[in-house]
């Protein structure tokens, strides 16, 4: 055994860690010689001396499977990571003589197949898998998409919803008159106006639960948002009348499962003249009313944006409103 590696007797065999560089890792095999063969193969792989024999396929299964269920949009990653191990041909490719060229050349081919904002986000994921397999699991010495173009990308929809579409749209949902909360339909409704005022996400609003919501402060904490961090997003009194409305129950405290809000929210928008609204520009919306009232670094924070500059649209001021603010 070497002298960096401990094998212990497991109910299953046994169990060996190796620990190298500040690095630990274990297994349990099923006999003391496997044990100590893998102590030697890990050994050599984490001190540099040799890499592992594995594909990008094989770093996309562990990312879905470890990595996937920790991440905000960790879902939608597994569903195009499938798609990506089962259609492209650069998922079979040994990870350690990849180049950027091949993703250079992988990024042209899916151009060709799907717009340029998907390639982008389907990148950023790969780039997330190369990261790890280079930082943690010691897979690759250098990450081959460092140098890879991003493709451009189509600047990023910021429509503005307007107050008759906001009272069509939740009128058709029945909660323009009075906010109740009786059906899937009511509470779609309600969801659609928590938006307006705060700027959460569907995904969000419908993972809100009781606990999480401080209505004597006017605030929510948002456990868990798209990219993986919590914040706290502050209400305004029209919120907390929605909120209200709410019924107290154990679970989440809209009663709404986020595939059901987009389904019905559609069906009922799509009877108004306001077929153009998504639910997601309500979120939009919200954001840039916040502007007016916010600084960019606090509504970076209220929104959940790691990057204030991606705001800026938002703060775009109108010429003859500074002239006037100017005096």
């Amino acid at each position: 055994m070497l002298p960096m590696a401990s094998i212990q007797p497991h109910r299953d065999g046994y169990r060996v860690q190796v620990y190298v560089k500040g690095r630990r890792q274990s297994k349990v095999c099923p006999t003391r010689r496997e044990a100590a063969q893998w102590a030697m193969e890990r050994e050599a792989e984490l001190s540099g001396a040799k890499l592992p024999d594995k594909t990008l396929e094989d770093a996309c299964k562990r990312f879905r499977r470890d990595e996937c269920p920790k991440r905000g949009g960790g879902k939608s990653e597994a569903v195009r990571l499938k798609r990506f191990e089962r259609e492209d041909a650069l998922a079979k490719r040994r990870m350690d003589a990849m180049l950027p060229a091949d993703f250079a050349d992988w990024r042209d081919a899916r151009l060709g197949q799907v717009k340029p904002a998907t390639v982008a986000r389907e990148m950023n994921t790969l780039r997330s898998i190369l990261e790890l397999a280079r930082r943690e699991w010691g897979w690759i010495r250098a990450n081959p998409m460092q140098d890879v173009r991003w493709p451009d990308r189509p600047r990023g929809r910021a429509r503005r919803v307007s107050q008759e579409e906001v009272e069509g749209i939740a009128t058709a949902l029945g909660v323009w008159d009075v906010l109740r909360a009786d059906t899937k339909i009511h509470r779609t409704g309600l969801a659609f106006l928590f938006a307006l005022e705060t700027g959460m996400r569907s995904g969000e609003i419908c993972a809100l639960r009781w606990p999480d919501i401080h209505l004597s402060d006017r605030y929510v904490r948002v456990v868990k948002s798209k990219n993986g961090d919590s914040r706290d997003v502050p209400l305004t009194l029209r919120a907390v009348e929605i909120l209200k409305a709410l019924p107290l129950k154990f679970g989440p405290a809209f009663d709404l499962a986020d595939d059901v809000r987009d389904a019905l929210y559609r069906r009922m928008r799509d009877r108004t003249p306001h077929r153009g609204v998504h639910f997601h520009d309500a979120r939009s919306e919200a954001i840039w009313r916040l502007s007016k009232k916010m600084d960019v670094l606090e509504l970076a924070r209220v929104i959940g944006h790691r990057d204030p500059r991606s705001l800026m649209i938002y703060y775009r001021a109108d010429v003859r409103d500074i002239a006037q603010r100017l005096g």
